[in-house]
C-alpha cells in the first residue's frame, strides 16, 4: 500500500475496525477522521448512567491522544469529511485538504429522527446520540423535575427507568400501544409497561406528539387529542436513521443504509462501510454484537484476507433494571406466531414458524434466565 487505510468515524464501529486490524497486522498505515473529540466510550451507556452515578467524563474510557497511542494510528479530531472522490480515491476535508487512501472504511453511525413538530419549544426538544448530547443533557437536567420522553422503543424505556430510579418524574408518549412494539409480543409489552410503571414511570400510549410550547419556563405537549401534559425537559427518542449522505453524493449505492455484501464492501471495491450507517444483505443492525462480529471479518479483508461476515443468533439486552429483559428479534418477513406463557415472574415468549422452528424470543423477568438455552436453538441471521 502506497496509501493508508482511512477509518472515518470514531464510533464503536470505527474503533472495533481499528483494534481488530491491529490485532493482524501492526504496520498498515491507519487514519482515523472524526467530526467529534476523537474519544472511545460505550455509548449503550448512555441510556443507563444516570442512576449508576457515572459522569459524562467517566464514560470515557481513553481521549483521542490515548487511543492513538494505543493503537498505534493517526486520529484526527474535529476533522470533518466533506467529500469522497473515489475515482481520484481521496477525500476532501472541511478545511480544503485532500487525503489520500488506497482502503476507506466508512463508520458513520446514526442520527437521531426528528419529528416534525410545531410549537415555540421544539428547538428546546434534546435527543442523546453521542456523549456530546449526553453532556447537554445532564446539564440541562439540574433543577428539573418532570422529564417526557418522546418514544417507547429500546432507548426511551431505557432512559424512562434510569431517570425513574434517579427520582425525576417521567411521562413516555409513543404512538404505539405498548412499550417496544417492534420488539414484543403485547404480553410482553404489557409485563415491561407494568414494571416501569411501578417505578413511577407514566405511559401516554396509542398518541402521536403534535406541538411543544414554550410557557412560563416550562414546556407544554399537545397530543392530536387535543390533551397536553407539562413538563421540565424533553428528550426525543423515536429512533435511528443511518448517516447515507456522504456516500449518496459519492455515488455510493444506498438504500436504508450504505449498502454492502458479505464482506461490507460497497460496489466499489476498495470502499466499506460498517455499523449503524451500513445496510448489510438489507439488514441495518443497529446493536453492539452485529458490529464486532463484522469488525473482525471486516479486518481479515483489509489485511488481505477477503472474509464474510457472518451473523449468528445476537440477542439483545434491555437494560432495564425494573424489568430485566432479553430479546431475540424474529425475521418476521418469515410466516409464524408467537407463543407465550406469562405468569407473575416472567414472560416467556417464543416466535415459532410453521413447521414449529425456534426463529426469535423475547424474556422477560424471571425468564431471562433461560436466555442461553434458547440462542443454542436459534438459526444465525447470516450464516
Amino acid at each position: 500500500m502506497s496509501n493508508p487505510i482511512i477509518i472515518v468515524g470514531s464510533g464503536l464501529a470505527g474503533y472495533a475496525v481499528a483494534r481488530e486490524l491491529r490485532k493482524i497486522n501492526v504496520e498498515i498505515p491507519i487514519i482515523m477522521l472524526t467530526g467529534d473529540h476523537g474519544g472511545f466510550y460505550s455509548k449503550p451507556m448512555l441510556s443507563n448512567a444516570l442512576a449508576s452515578g457515572k459522569t459524562p467524563e467517566s464514560i470515557i474510557n481513553g481521549d483521542a491522544m490515548h487511543m492513538a497511542s494505543q493503537l498505534k494510528i493517526s486520529i484526527r479530531p474535529h476533522c470533518r469529511v466533506t467529500a469522497i472522490d473515489q475515482h481520484k480515491q481521496a477525500l476532501m476535508l472541511m478545511n480544503g485538504e485532500e487525503i489520500f487512501y488506497d482502503q476507506m472504511v466508512l463508520a458513520l453511525g446514526a442520527d437521531q429522527v426528528r419529528l416534525p413538530l410545531t410549537g415555540s419549544g421544539v428547538e428546546k426538544i434534546l435527543s442523546v446520540n453521542d456523549l456530546d448530547d449526553y453532556k447537554k443533557f445532564r446539564d440541562q437536567l439540574i433543577d428539573k423535575k418532570r422529564i417526557s420522553i418522546i418514544g417507547a422503543g429500546l432507548i426511551g424505556c431505557e432512559f424512562a427507568n434510569d431517570l425513574a430510579a434517579a427520582g425525576y418524574q417521567v411521562d413516555v408518549i409513543d404512538i404505539s400501544s405498548q412499550p417496544l412494539g417492534r420488539l414484543l409480543p403485547p404480553e410482553g409489552g404489557a409485563f415491561l409497561r407494568k414494571k416501569l410503571e411501578a417505578t413511577g414511570v407514566v405511559f401516554h400510549l396509542n398518541m402521536s406528539t403534535q406541538s411543544v410550547e414554550q410557557e412560563n419556563g416550562s414546556l407544554r405537549l399537545t397530543f392530536a387529542n387535543g390533551t397536553s401534559i407539562e413538563s421540565d425537559l424533553v428528550l426525543s427518542a423515536v429512533g435511528l436513521l443511518p448517516r447515507i449522505q456522504l456516500a449518496a453524493a459519492a455515488g455510493i449505492k444506498i438504500n436504508r443504509g450504505i449498502m454492502v455484501n458479505r464482506m461490507l464492501q460497497t460496489h466499489y471495491a476498495n470502499i466499506y462501510a460498517i455499523g449503524d450507517c451500513a445496510e448489510v444483505e438489507g439488514k441495518v443492525l443497529p446493536f453492539v454484537l452485529p458490529i464486532s462480529h463484522a469488525a473482525r471479518a471486516l479486518a481479515a479483508t483489509l489485511a488481505g484476507n477477503p472474509t464474510q461476515v457472518m451473523y449468528p443468533a445476537m440477542p439483545v439486552i434491555v437494560k432495564t433494571p425494573a424489568c430485566p429483559a432479553v430479546v431475540s428479534p424474529p425475521d418476521f418477513s418469515i410466516k409464524g406466531e408467537w407463543y407465550v406463557d406469562v405468569n407473575q415472574e416472567g414472560v416467556k415468549a417464543l416466535y415459532r414458524d410453521e413447521a414449529g422452528n425456534l426463529l426469535g424470543y423475547a424474556l422477560l423477568g424471571a425468564a431471562v434466565k433461560e436466555k442461553n438455552n434458547l440462542s443454542a436453538q436459534l438459526p444465525p441471521i447470516l450464516k
